[in-house]
């Protein structure tokens, strides 16, 4: 493990792991050759974030494989369990995990650049996550309220059935404990990515997803919980992964970490301070994600008003959608933690080069993504189902979700690039227009007036995805970036919330 300062020092960009240097010296190529120069540059840039994001999508996956195997495993209980876990999940999703993927966002833009700032003491890093974990916990009090006491009287307003109603409030009230463990991982791996250690989540995943089946089986059915023993195991199963990174970074990191480390021991009376500008930051980091994620849990409620036929459909497209969009959205955190390091370092220059980096890798990504999913559209439906009417339905809408592959990367790498600057609310300004303002509402008019059904629904998803995906990379490349260097550097020395002036 390099120390803490070593990351600092220049050197050419060869591999990315937890033993290389954070900033990579591109003058590391002769002056003699500037084309050559640039070029190699630009291709070792996206080299390093190609390394850097594929640990933290496999982390992801991983993540979502913790519930995938609770539904699983409750689902061989019965039809209503398989129900109440999967509703259960997906109301988690869409409250608490906001919470933990959104909100984090926060130590994303402040940590990372406070790593690299050179007038700053390296502990603030680790007063940054003490401060996540009040502000985030504080917000997930609010989740934990609507758990426990609000959530059966509100699936009652959404009209669900009323095993839902009952299965799932008691399901959401026994997984509230595990579900702040959640939060308080995403903040200690955010914490981690900061100072360039991309890998530390994945190394956690690897032992606590093997681990989650073990306790979903052992609590459901040794000790014979039934479904009630799904969301306890999952939550331990939170709760171990959170502990892991602090062994890993107490035990691996800390030790190595030089004179100046990241953590200088818990200092609350610091961590209690400016906290409404992080809670701004991360509140907004949670209206940016949530925009986007809410809007897809609208299509999914519209396409059960369609029947039972386009609802299995959407079920399968949604989950293979899931699965993929981890590709993006973990391009996208790589970019933050990368993007605020170059900000705080004070490198303008490879700043805009790696906000540009990762669009075009995403470019890449989506296009590669976008063919499979045309050359295997018949196949998708049927590694889900077997009932040939929703495998044809599927491969009939799965080509519009092929069509906006491109445009999700894009909204996942410049997503990822304006939380890297501080500009949340950029980005919840246009996911809110481009989904709430015209695509939604044309998605759903084209479903059920215009006759198009469930392809129609999608057709919206892909003119909002399109919508973000380009004025989000406009928005980027418009950034002045030697003003965001002062701004990510006055974000730390004052508070603010990156939310000034005019672009």
């Amino acid at each position: 493990m390099a120390d803490t300062n070593d990351r600092h020092q220049q050197v050419a960009i060869n591999d990315v792991d937890e033993t290389s240097p954070l900033l990579p010296n591109s003058g590391a190529i002769t002056k003699h050759e500037p084309q050559r120069a640039d070029y190699l540059a630009w291709l070792s840039e996206m080299w390093f974030l190609t390394q850097a994001s594929v640990p933290v999508i496999l982390a992801y996956m991983l993540q979502n494989s913790l519930q995938t195997v609770s539904v699983l495993m409750a689902g061989r209980l019965s039809s209503e369990a398989l129900a109440v876990a999967a509703f259960s999940y997906m109301f988690a999703m869409a409250t608490a995990w906001l919470i933990a993927l959104g909100g984090t966002s926060a130590i994303d833009t402040l940590a990372s650049a406070g790593f690299t700032l050179s007038s700053k003491d390296k502990s603030e890093v680790g007063v940054l996550l003490q401060r996540g974990i009040f502000v985030l916990t504080g917000f997930y009090a609010v989740v934990a309220i609507i758990w426990l006491f609000l959530s059966e009287p509100l699936f009652r307003l959404l009209h669900q059935p009323e095993e839902i109603c009952t299965g799932s409030a008691r399901f959401l009230a026994l997984l509230t404990p595990g579900g702040l463990g959640y939060v308080w991982f995403e903040c200690m791996k955010k914490f981690l990515q900061a100072q360039g250690l991309y890998r530390a989540g994945t190394y956690a995943l690897l032992i606590t997803a093997p681990l989650n089946a073990f306790l979903n089986h052992f609590f459901i059915y040794t000790l014979d919980f039934g479904i009630s023993g799904a969301p306890i195991a999952t939550g331990i199963s939170y709760w171990l992964s959170f502990w892991i990174l602090v062994a890993y970074y107490a035990f691996i990191v800390h030790p190595r970490s030089g004179p100046t480390p990241c953590w200088g021991g818990f200092q609350p009376s610091l961590a209690l301070r400016n906290l409404y500008p992080f809670a701004k930051l991360a509140f907004l980091g949670i209206i940016h994600v949530g925009t986007e994620w809410w809007a897809f849990e609208i299509v999914a409620l519209a396409a059960g008003r369609l029947g039972t036929l386009p609802l299995a459909a959407q079920s399968v497209v949604m989950t293979a959608d899931q699965i993929i969009n981890t590709i993006p959205f973990g391009l996208g955190v790589a970019e933050s933690a990368r993007l605020g390091n170059l900000l705080g370092a004070g490198r303008p220059g490879e700043a805009r080069r790696s906000a540009h980096s990762a669009a075009i890798l995403s470019v890449i990504f989506g296009t590669i993504i976008s063919t499979a999913l045309m050359l295997g559209r018949y196949k998708v439906g049927a590694l889900f189902n077997d009932d040939i009417d929703v495998i044809n339905l599927v491969a009939e809408v799965i080509p519009y979700v092929a069509l906006f592959q491109i445009a999700d990367g894009l909204n996942g790498s410049c997503g990822g690039a304006l939380r890297g600057m501080g500009r949340q609310w950029v980005g919840a300004a246009v996911n809110s227009v481009s989904y709430y303002g015209g695509a939604l509402p044309g998605g759903i008019w084209l479903a059920f007036s215009g006759g198009w059904g469930l392809a129609g629904l999608w057709m919206g998803q892909c003119v909002a995805l399109g919508l973000v995906g380009v004025l989000e990379w406009v928005i980027v490349g418009l950034s002045n970036w030697e003003e965001e260097v002062v701004r990510a550097e006055e974000r730390l020395e004052s508070g603010e919330d990156g939310h000034c002036g005019g672009h």
